[in-house]
């Protein structure tokens, strides 16, 4: 196939990986079926075939029917190039919003919208750093390490939403966080000493923060109650809460008071164990100087 006497190379299904839709995901499927159906529309009104429009915006003709018919997701820049190509006048472009939302996972997504409407969040990983407080190059050097691996474009929509969620510290009123970060995720250096460096800096500026504890449980406590698990309690301003753990529900979030009662419980101990806030800083403080 050749423009003008060169040769096209069409972007087809193998070089889009990552941008299925995920048939479990309701709202994911209705927006990109609505999206797709509006392109096929607009194409169709402008007398172009599947064919004719797949080379315009550079892109195979199977590859135009599945995005036209809700089977994929399209980039930003296959919605601008469309818009473009069909004269829109900004119609298509303006639908890469909900595309981009459709992007990120859906217990991301739902998770982002528990945080959105909260007022206090209790936040305890075992694990790792939590995820509101991770840089995005702490966070990629993290996913990079996921065995079975995943693909470079995964490994950036888990980023781009991890970051979206971060919106959280951006609000006014700010809603009160508690952080309880355990001291072996702050001494391991993964990804390097560098990305560790620039990660501890960024916890003592998140601790900085009016609205936010940050504390450390120390590897050297005899007793722990978060054994069981990591802990998210989500407060609201009507009184209401959310919660999740591995322990309560199979990680499912729970708004019964008697589940939320043990959670909080957990929490409350865990915090009682952990240092207070200002030695938290200052231990961290310490580990910057020696990384």
């Amino acid at each position: 196939m050749g423009v003008d006497g060169a040769v096209v190379r069409l972007r087809s299904e193998a070089d889009e990986p990552g941008w299925e839709v995920d048939p479990d995901d309701e709202w994911g499927v209705a927006v990109i079926a609505t999206v797709g159906r509006q392109l096929k529309l607009r194409r169709e009104a402008v007398g172009m075939r599947a064919a004719e429009f797949g080379v315009a915006v550079g892109y195979g003709e199977d590859m135009v029917y599945k995005i036209e018919g809700g089977k994929r997701i399209p980039r930003p820049e296959y919605l601008d190039r469309a818009d473009e190509v069909l004269g829109a006048k900004g119609l298509l472009s303006a639908m890469k919003e909900d595309v981009r939302r459709v992007r990120y996972p859906k217990k991301v997504r739902d998770l982002a919208q528990l945080e959105a409407r909260a007022v206090e969040l209790q936040l305890y990983d075992p694990l790792n750093i939590h995820g509101l407080l991770q840089t995005p190059e702490y966070a990629r050097r993290l996913l990079l390490m996921r065995r079975p691996a995943y693909s470079g474009d995964e490994v950036e929509r888990f980023i781009a939403a991890r970051v979206a969620r971060k919106t959280v510290f951006e609000r006014d009123p700010a809603p009160e966080l508690s952080f309880v970060l355990e001291e072996w995720t702050l001494r391991r250096p993964l990804g390097g000493r560098a990305v560790l460096r620039q990660q501890l800096e960024h916890l003592l500026e998140v601790a900085r923060l009016r609205n936010v504890e940050l504390q450390v449980m120390p590897m050297d406590r005899e007793e722990h109650a978060g054994l069981a698990g990591g802990i998210e309690v989500l407060k609201s301003h009507d009184g209401s809460a959310v919660g999740r753990s591995v322990a309560v529900a199979g990680g499912r979030p729970v708004s019964d008071a008697k589940q939320l009662r043990i959670l909080e419980l957990r929490y409350g101990i865990i915090r009682a164990q952990a240092l207070t806030p200002r030695e938290s800083t200052a231990f961290i403080e310490q580990l910057l100087g020696e990384t």
